[in-house]
């Protein structure tokens, strides 16, 4: 099963058999998997269930238990990832002023960084390995476009608005960890098909709102960004979000279970900043509505 995020569709983060990504049986970090013999006869791939095993010679051993990938490497890595987003970000609030004598040039470096940190990521998709610094610069040109566009909301709609979005997209995160812990969510093939087709068609109609606000003197376009069919592709966009975090979460559950190598976890790190940010312009969308409503 592929994940909805790019950067989990590669190598490690993905596999095609079995109904959730993997097959039923339980592999051991850094091992084959459990009831599966190496040397059964007629077996021509020894580690076929570990997608992570050295496949060098026949009974080769794995990646060395240090050097595999656990969930505190995860936490680490995204707190460093997220953490320089948040630093980017107050430091573009402060030092690129919003008001109406600066407020086109601070857009202007807003925009251009959100076109580098998109071009990174991108990069970054697409390489064989995890790239620290490709992802630290990403996570600090999205924190400068983040901190314009806060900063933003902030003074012409309404002071609280961030810290709002901001509680909203940590209180996602928890509610979705916990959903997945406790296996009310099950992330299966159905449920990958459904948020990607989902996903596919809400990008595509934004690209198209997007095009016709280029060409609307008002620049809502099909007025898909304000009023009630604002507030509710906003949701709808949360809810995607939160999808997302699910399929992150199989993910990266999937490459410790295995072993994925520790660079991996830098990976991990960049597709949990990607959900997050989405999730909080989103949630950002959707309480400016509200707020430039009343």
């Amino acid at each position: 099963m592929r994940s909805s995020n790019p950067v989990f569709s590669r190598r490690g983060f993905s596999r095609d058999n079995g109904e959730a990504g993997y097959n039923a049986q339980q592999p051991q970090a850094g091992g084959p998997a459990v009831g599966t013999n190496p040397y059964a006869e007629g077996t021509t791939n020894p580690y076929a269930t570990n997608p992570y095993a050295q496949d060098t010679q026949l009974g080769a051993p794995q990646q060395a238990r240090g050097d595999v990938m656990t969930i505190d490497d995860v936490v680490s890595r995204t707190a460093m990832t997220l953490g320089t987003v948040v630093i980017t970000a107050a430091l573009s609030w402060f030092l690129l002023p919003v008001d109406e004598a600066n407020l086109g040039t601070s857009y202007g470096i807003a925009i251009g960084a959100a076109l580098v940190a998109f071009v990174l990521a991108m990069v970054q998709s697409f390489k064989r390995k995890a790239s620290p610094a490709l992802i630290l610069a990403y996570a600090a040109f999205e924190g400068v476009f983040l901190g314009v566009i806060s900063a933003t909301v902030s003074t012409y709609i309404s002071p609280g608005v961030v810290a709002q979005a901001v509680l909203g997209t940590m209180a996602v995160f928890a509610g979705v960890l916990i959903a997945y812990k406790m296996r009310w969510i099950r992330v299966t093939r159905r449920f990958y098909g459904f948020v990607m087709a989902a996903a596919i068609g809400f990008v595509l109609l934004m690209a198209v709102n997007l095009l016709f606000s280029l060409f609307d003197g008002a620049g809502d376009g099909l007025g898909f960004r304000s009023g009630g069919l604002g507030i509710l592709f906003g949701v709808i966009g949360i809810i995607l979000g939160a999808c997302f975090l699910a399929l992150d979460f199989k993910q990266v559950e999937d490459g410790v279970r295995y072993g994925a190598p520790r660079e991996e976890s830098w990976l991990a790190a960049f597709g949990l900043t990607l959900t997050l940010v989405w999730i909080y312009l989103e949630m950002l969308r959707v309480l400016s509505i509200l707020q430039g409503n009343d």
